[in-house]
């Protein structure tokens, strides 16, 4: 269901890409069976494939903390947790192949600081696609914040995607029948339809309108 990228190497099964999927977010510690982690490299990418198209709104990644607090110590001025530094940077992106330059970016981090990056990461993405990727890299030539690390490495716990499990979606849940046969997916955001057969153009919807038999 999830396969690793440049940079990966997996230790029998333990720290499996899958582990990123499985439901299971208890246990954020490195042996704690429950995290997809990848040895250190240039590049680091992780991906899920949800097998089919879907209407996604929201993201939610679970970050490996070994089970301690993210964020600076007041009293010392440093960082609590030393993974912080190696998920700086990262991206999200939804495509309709393993590709991410052929997808959507949902989300690229620059703003995000050691004592401000969340444990817990949420990012809303009203899209259509079949992969979720999330992406990090320290290029050599590239020039990064100081407080950034010199290699990065896949420390996913749980990736959570939300939205429409099938195309056509319709209705508060997303989880209707869409009623206009000729197109294929709603965007949940703006209430429009997509993917359209040739010749036809989606209208717009109301979301709730429609409720579930």
């Amino acid at each position: 269901m999830s396969s690793p990228g440049t940079g990966c190497c997996w230790y029998a099964g333990l720290f499996r890409a899958s582990n990123a999927v499985d439901g299971r977010k208890s246990n954020l510690r490195l042996w704690g069976g429950q995290c997809a982690v990848s040895s250190l490299g240039t590049t680091a990418t992780w991906w899920v494939d949800l097998t089919s198209i879907n209407s996604i709104n929201h993201i939610t990644i679970y970050f490996r903390t070994d089970n301690k607090p993210w964020g600076i110590v007041i009293f010392t001025k440093c960082s609590s947790n030393i993974f912080t530094k190696f998920v700086l940077g990262f991206s999200v992106y939804v495509s309709n192949t393993t590709d991410r330059l052929q997808g959507t970016l949902c989300f690229k981090d620059d703003k995000f600081t050691l004592d401000t990056i969340p444990a817990v990461f949420t990012t809303i993405c009203p899209v259509n696609g079949q992969y979720v990727i999330y992406y990090n890299e320290r290029l050599p030539g590239a020039t990064y914040p100081d407080v950034y690390s010199a290699s990065v490495f896949i420390a996913l716990c749980e990736v959570e995607v939300y939205g429409c499990p099938a195309s056509g979606c319709f209705s508060s849940n997303n989880t209707s029948p869409s009623p206009d046969v000729n197109c294929l997916y709603c965007h949940i955001e703006t209430s429009t339809f997509r993917g359209c057969k040739p010749g036809y153009k989606g209208h717009r919807f109301e979301l709730g309108k429609i409720t579930d038999e």
